[in-house]
C-alpha cells in the first residue's frame, strides 16, 4: 500500500459517518415494536451510573416507569430525577410488568449477567452496563438468552456509538495506516485507596440480601457500598473491567478481530495501593490472535494499567495506539484521535467526545427496526473476555492457553475453574446450565 497523504486520506474520510452503518452486525430478525412507539423503560441500578443512564433514555422521549435499587435512599433521589412512576428494590416487579419493553441495568457487576438474563426470560429488551458479565460463562448465556428470546441487548461500551471515533474506526478498516499487526490500549489514571475497613453492619436503608443477589453471601464491609464493589471478587472484575474495558474493546474493534485470542501472557500485581482491594493496580497483558498462522494474519493486542499514574501517556489518559504497516493512529475515547503517517508525519485528526444518549438512542432505534446494536452483546462478550482473562492471568501468575470455540483455559484447571463463578445455592437470580 502508498503512504496515506493528507490529500487522499481526506477524500477517504470525506464519507463521515453515514459511511459507518455496514458495522452493525447482521443477524436474524429481533422482536420489534412498533416504530411510533413511545417505549417504556425500567432503570435498575441507581448509582452514579445508573442516575446518568437515566438522564440519557430520557433525553430519547421513554416513558420511565420503575427504578430499581436495593438502597431506598438512591433509589428514592433517582426517582424524582427521572420522574419515575415506581421505585422498586427487587427487580422481578419490574419484569413481570407486561408494560414494560426494555430496561437499563447499571447494577454492580455480579448482577448484570443475572438480571440481563431474566430480563430476555420476561421478554424485555436490555442495555446493560459494561462489562457485559462477572465472568466468561456467564457472557455467553447472555448471548444465548438474548438470540433465544430475540431481544436486543446493547453493552454500555459507549465509543461504539461515537460519530468521531467510529470515524477513526473505518478508517483503520479501509488500510489509512497499512494493515494494524498491534494494538496498545492503556487505563493511566489515580484511583483511590480504599482502605482497611472490617465487616460492619449494613447502612440503614439498604437491602444487603438483595444487593448481594445470587453471588456467595459474605459479611458486609464500608468499601462493598456504594463506591467499590468492583474491588472485590465477589462483585467487580476491578479496573481492567470497569474503565479498561472500554479502552480493550476500542482496540480489539481497531484490531479487526472477532474472535477470542489463543495465548494470553503478562502480569498484574499490587504495586501501589496498600488496600483491601482484590484486584491488582498494575497490568500488563499481551493477547495473542494467530489467525491462519502466517505472516501477516497475526495479531497482538496489549493492555497496560496503571491505575496509580497521576500522568497521562502519550496525550491521553485512557487511550489506545494502532500500529500499522504504514503509519499509527492515537486515540482518547473522550477526545478524539490523530493520525500518522510514516516519520510521524501527522495526516488528519479530529476532536469529539463520547455521546451517552447517542448510545441509548442506537439501542431505541433497534428495538424498532429489529437490527442489531451498535455494541451487541456478542460485541460486549468478546471484548468483555479480555478484561476476565486479564484478571485470570494476574490470579494464577501464568499464561493462559485458550480455546476460543469451547471458552476454556486449556491444560490448566485452576485457570479454567475462573471462567466460571460460584453462585449462592439455591438463589432465584442464579442463570440456569451454568
Amino acid at each position: 500500500m502508498n503512504s496515506p497523504t493528507r490529500r487522499s486520506f481526506l477524500k477517504r474520510a470525506g464519507l463521515g459517518v453515514a459511511g459507518t452503518t455496514a458495522w452493525a452486525i447482521a443477524g436474524p430478525s429481533l422482536h420489534a415494536v412498533g416504530a411510533n412507539q413511545r417505549l417504556t423503560v425500567g432503570l435498575i441500578g441507581c448509582g452514579g451510573q445508573g442516575q446518568a443512564l437515566g438522564q440519557a433514555f430520557l433525553a430519547n422521549n421513554v416513558k420511565m416507569a420503575y427504578v430499581c435499587d436495593a438502597d431506598s435512599r438512591r433509589a428514592q433521589e433517582t426517582q424524582q430525577q427521572c420522574k419515575a412512576d415506581h421505585a422498586v428494590a427487587d427487580l422481578r416487579k419490574i419484569l413481570d410488568d407486561k408494560a414494560v419493553d426494555a430496561v437499563a441495568i447499571a447494577t454492580p457487576d455480579h448482577w448484570h449477567a443475572p438480571a440481563a438474563i431474566l430480563a430476555c426470560e420476561a421478554g424485555k429488551h436490555v442495555y446493560v452496563e459494561k462489562p457485559c458479565a462477572h465472568n466468561i460463562r456467564e457472557g455467553r448465556l447472555m448471548i444465548e438468552a438474548a438470540r433465544r428470546n430475540k431481544c436486543v441487548v446493547q453493552v454500555g461500551t459507549q465509543s461504539r456509538s461515537g460519530a468521531t471515533l467510529r470515524k477513526a474506526m473505518q478508517l483503520l478498516a479501509e488500510g489509512a495506516i497499512g494493515q494494524v499487526l498491534v494494538a496498545k490500549t492503556w487505563n493511566s489514571q489515580r484511583r483511590a485507596n480504599i482502605g482497611h475497613k472490617p465487616p460492619c453492619d449494613p447502612p440503614p436503608g439498604l437491602d444487603y440480601e438483595l444487593w448481594v443477589g445470587p453471588a456467595p453471601m459474605v459479611p458486609y464491609r464500608p468499601s462493598f457500598h456504594p463506591a467499590y464493589w468492583r474491588c472485590w471478587f465477589n462483585f467487580g472484575c476491578g479496573d481492567a473491567g470497569n474503565d479498561g474495558v472500554h479502552d480493550i474493546d476500542i482496540a480489539r474493534w481497531g484490531l479487526g478481530v472477532t474472535t477470542h485470542p489463543s495465548r494470553v501472557t503478562g502480569y498484574g500485581s499490587k504495586l501501589f495501593f496498600d488496600d483491601d482491594q482484590e484486584f491488582p493496580d498494575t497490568q500488563y497483558v499481551e493477547f495473542e490472535y494467530p489467525g491462519d498462522g502466517k505472516i501477516g494474519q497475526k495479531r497482538v493486542l496489549v493492555y497496560e494499567q496503571r491505575i496509580w499514574s497521576p500522568y497521562v501517556q502519550e496525550g491521553y489518559e485512557n487511550g489506545n495506539a494502532f500500529y500499522g504497516t504504514e503509519g499509527m493512529l492515537i486515540l482518547g475515547k473522550q477526545s478524539g484521535w490523530k493520525l500518522f503517517g510514516p516519520r510521524n508525519k501527522l495526516i488528519a485528526e479530529e476532536n469529539g467526545p463520547i455521546p451517552l444518549p447517542a448510545h441509548a438512542a442506537d439501542f431505541l432505534d433497534c428495538i424498532k427496526s429489529g437490527r442489531r446494536p451498535n455494541a451487541d452483546i456478542e460485541i460486549g462478550h468478546l471484548s468483555a473476555t479480555l478484561s476476565h482473562l486479564a484478571n485470570i492471568v494476574a490470579r494464577v501468575g501464568r499464561p493462559l492457553s485458550f480455546d476460543p470455540q469451547k471458552e476454556q483455559i486449556t491444560g490448566d484447571e485452576e485457570a479454567n475453574r475462573l471462567v466460571r463463578r460460584q453462585y449462592r445455592e439455591g438463589h432465584w437470580a442464579v442463570p440456569k446450565v451454568v
